[in-house]
């Protein structure tokens, strides 16, 4: 008997210390859906600084991009037209707070932090993120996403995700209206999870200047990317 106990902990153990990287997809049965004034926000910790820093919408290509995504993936589209994610809407760091990020890491001599927040909303139809995306700003301050877009969507509950991947840290949220059962976009949902799982860490992220409409910087590193 005392052999088995000792299994058991050195089980418990190791699912303890595991490693924020080694995650898997949550099962739909695993979602824990909560009204948006009790869901878990953004965290700082120390780093008050970055509450200031900005992020901001980005354009469903940018979208794919970031989670290496195919554009033209024959199974998620019905057509040829239409891009995968449609009910989704992505948030991610702008110039200022790529840029902001390398020179408080070097003013504080390495001790500011050099993570960036990517933010994921998938909402249960098409029509209710278009409905959120015509109230939503296009650029908010980091320390605001709390109170204006989370806190702010009165009525809704949203079960959260975060994924940390080297100095990227990605929170999904998955967004329906109070009393719905289920998730009618699921579907979306599993993908999203499962692309930034099986994403590898960012190594600087700076590579988020390489996206589109974003001016680039010399040098930028190729391999800080999951492709």
């Amino acid at each position: 008997m005392g052999e088995k106990e000792k299994e058991k902990n050195k089980k418990n153990k190791k699912q303890k210390h595991q490693h924020p990287n080694d995650q898997t997809t949550p099962k739909h049965q695993d979602f824990s859906f909560k009204p948006s004034s009790e869901v878990k926000g953004l965290r700082f910790g120390g780093q008050f600084i970055v509450k200031s820093f900005t992020i901001r919408r980005a354009k469903p290509l940018e979208l794919l991009k970031v989670l290496s995504f195919p554009s033209n993936n024959k199974n998620n589209n019905k057509s040829n037209n239409k891009l995968p994610f449609p009910s989704t809407t992505c948030f991610l760091p702008t110039n200022f707070t790529i840029l902001a990020h390398h020179a408080w890491h070097t003013l504080t001599l390495g001790l500011g932090t050099k993570k960036s927040k990517v933010l994921v909303f998938v909402f249960e139809n098409e029509a209710m993120k278009s409905q959120v995306d015509r109230t939503w700003p296009h650029e908010i301050a980091l320390g605001e996403v709390n109170k204006k877009l989370i806190r702010g969507l009165v009525g809704c509950e949203m079960a959260r995700f975060k994924f940390r991947k080297g100095c990227i840290t990605f929170y999904v949220y998955a967004v329906r209206v109070i009393g719905s059962f289920g998730f009618s976009c699921s579907e979306d949902l599993r993908t999203v999870l499962q692309s930034v799982v099986e994403l590898k860490d960012f190594l600087d992220h700076t590579a988020m200047l390489s996206m589109p409409n974003q001016r680039s910087i010399t040098q930028v590193p190729a391999a800080a990317m999951a492709h």
